[in-house]
């Protein structure tokens, strides 16, 4: 557990949190995920933190709250949460996504969107299944084919070692960012809290993201009552992934590239209280939505982002996901060595998309007490490139390979009611954390994609 303390006190300090507040913090629970890093104890970290900044939040009421982190639902958390009674998820990826060797190493490329495996076919060609895939991408360098890929507008990552990493001019770039970029952004009008059991309720948040991060730090937030709004382009899906993250939200659609439903996103921007979108760091400003035109619709605006790689260096705009990051960050290459392996070993969960999603919740929450006490906004940014860089600094090197593993889950695990999600009746695993008189809980069953109006309660 000096893992998670020291990973949690870095990340709580990285965003200006109460360094009292640690003395609150209780962790519990036996084993780890089977893993080359110690991903338990960075999962429990990131949660902690996101506790931290609610128990802060209610000092503003008088409060000081104990924050009971529990590592062995920290780690079903940062998996999957959801147990569908009697239905199946949908495929979480597609056929052809995988790691694949290269003439010289491993590449991984990415194709759960449809628009993502259109381009990785127009470098290689129709393929029908991961053998196929193989054959085609055999005879091709790893770099040369990750390049080829990623100017046809798709994804794909070569595997890097870390030193490879720390030269790459992306690496470098990087690993001279902070862990969160924070700044104040203006004047805000007075906030109000409503409920100490409650503590973000009244708080309307309109949630531009997709897989996995931002949905994760959205669903933390419904969960502390927060309204919270997601919205979708039309055509977007992301089917394997959608009951785990909908939780306690409503879900609607707009395009903005069209003018009425851009004129509904303005008067939703303006009625919001915080905005966190994960589109690449030029998408929103493409559309005529940089930061200056959101503060103007919404002034003293909690405003956080987050992206892949970055926001600076040559790759700040590249796609890129959790998987994609590891391979070129260096984690599945350390993991590959560590377990004497002859393949990429990543992480055994998506803990780069899960820790940065929490590390974003707890940041818009800050941001909160930020309003609080100071009257102004907030402007934030977080990538999945940092969060890589923050879990190998903080590595030891002891991972959890040879550690006792989580206990197998048991039916006492779960949370009594039965959530009547719109694919069918399913249970979740109980919360990894309590803040002392302030359970989660959450106000909807998860729903699909568009199920609702674009409109706030």
């Amino acid at each position: 557990m000096t893992s998670a303390r020291k990973w949690t006190t870095a990340a709580w300090t990285a965003i200006g949190g109460d360094s009292t507040l640690l003395d609150t913090l209780v962790f519990r629970g036996e084993g780890c995920l089977p893993s080359a890093y110690a991903v338990t104890d960075f999962a429990s970290a990131a949660i902690a933190t996101a506790a931290l900044s609610v128990a802060e939040l209610l000092g503003h009421r008088g409060q000081r709250p104990e924050v009971i982190v529990d590592r062995r639902f920290a780690s079903f958390w940062f998996d999957w949460s959801l147990r569908p009674l009697g239905w199946s998820r949908p495929p979480e990826r597609d056929p052809i996504a995988g790691d694949y060797r290269a003439a010289d190493g491993w590449i991984r490329v990415h194709t759960n969107a449809p628009h993502h495996r259109a381009a990785a076919e127009r470098v290689l060609g129709p393929q029908t299944d991961h053998e196929t895939m193989a054959y085609a991408i055999a005879p091709w360098a790893k770099q040369d084919l990750e390049n080829a890929i990623v100017q046809a507008g798709g994804c794909a990552a070569e595997m890097r070692s870390s030193d490879e990493w720390a030269r790459h001019p992306q690496g470098m770039a990087v690993a001279a960012e902070p862990l969160v970029h924070i700044a104040a952004a203006g004047a805000a009008p007075e906030l109000k809290l409503m409920s100490s059991a409650r503590p973000l309720e009244g708080l309307r948040i309109l949630d531009l993201t997709r897989v996995l991060a931002g949905p994760v730090a959205t669903r933390f937030l419904a969960g502390y009552g927060a309204e919270v709004l997601r919205i979708d382009s039309p055509t977007w899906d992301e089917p394997g992934v959608v009951p785990e993250v909908t939780l306690g939200k409503r879900c609607a659609r707009l395009d903005l590239h069209d003018n009425r439903d851009r004129a509904v996103f303005e008067t939703l921007l303006s009625q919001a209280d915080i905005l966190l979108h994960g589109y690449r760091a030029d998408a929103l400003a493409g559309l005529g939505y940089d930061a200056v035109a959101r503060g103007a619709l919404r002034p003293g605006l909690i405003d956080v982002s987050l992206d892949a790689y970055g926001w600076s260096g040559p790759w700040a705009s590249r796609r890129g996901f959790d998987s994609l990051v590891q391979m070129s960050s260096g984690i599945a290459d350390t993991g590959m060595h560590r377990y004497h392996a002859d393949r990429p070993v990543p992480l055994p969960v998506q803990a780069l998309d899960h820790a940065t999603g929490y590390l974003l919740a707890a940041t818009a929450i800050k941001a909160v007490s930020t309003r609080l006490t100071q009257g102004s906004g907030t402007q934030a940014r977080l990538s999945l490139a940092r969060t890589a860089r923050f879990l190998v600094d903080g590595d030891d090197g002891s991972g959890a390979i040879e550690r006792m593993p989580c206990a197998p889950e048991s039916a006492d695990d779960l949370a009594p009611d039965v959530e009547a999600t719109s694919w069918g009746a399913a249970r979740r695993v109980l919360p990894p954390v309590i803040v002392a008189g302030a359970p989660m809980s959450w106000r909807y069953p998860a729903n699909p994609l568009g199920s609702s109006t674009a409109s706030w309660p």
